[in-house]
């Protein structure tokens, strides 16, 4: 099965790419994001003077003190394998409960910017 690259988005590091098996007749599309520069964003942000009250770091604090709340950059790919997963969809408001649950599950704590529970 030969594997041939569509589209590549230097923006988002995406690349589509399309395999298509001959005996089978199965076409593949195949999507992949290098996320690396986003977690360590994230990372970072996270790491940004902690310690400040109710368990906020500095970026946090600021944020809701100026009326927003910066608490997570979520990599497409991610947006994509909890839509198929569990159901749950970044852009609709009416999963921000379950939104706000992954993003406080430790397993997800990479993609938090801040501190503290959302």
């Amino acid at each position: 099965m030969a594997r041939r690259l569509i589209e590549h988005d230097p923006l988002s590091k995406t690349s589509v790419y399309h395999s298509y098996d001959d005996l089978t007749k199965e076409t593949v599309i195949e999507e992949i994001q290098d996320v690396s520069h986003i977690l360590e964003v994230n990372k970072n942000t996270q790491n940004h003077d902690v310690g400040g009250g109710g368990g906020l770091n500095e970026y946090s604090r600021q944020g809701i003190k100026n009326g927003w709340w910066h608490v997570a950059s979520i990599p497409n790919s991610v947006i994509m394998k909890w839509k198929k997963e569990h159901g749950v969809d970044v852009f609709n408001k009416d999963h921000t409960k379950a939104i706000t649950r992954l993003l406080n599950d430790p397993a997800w704590r990479y993609l938090r910017t801040g501190t503290g529970r959302v």
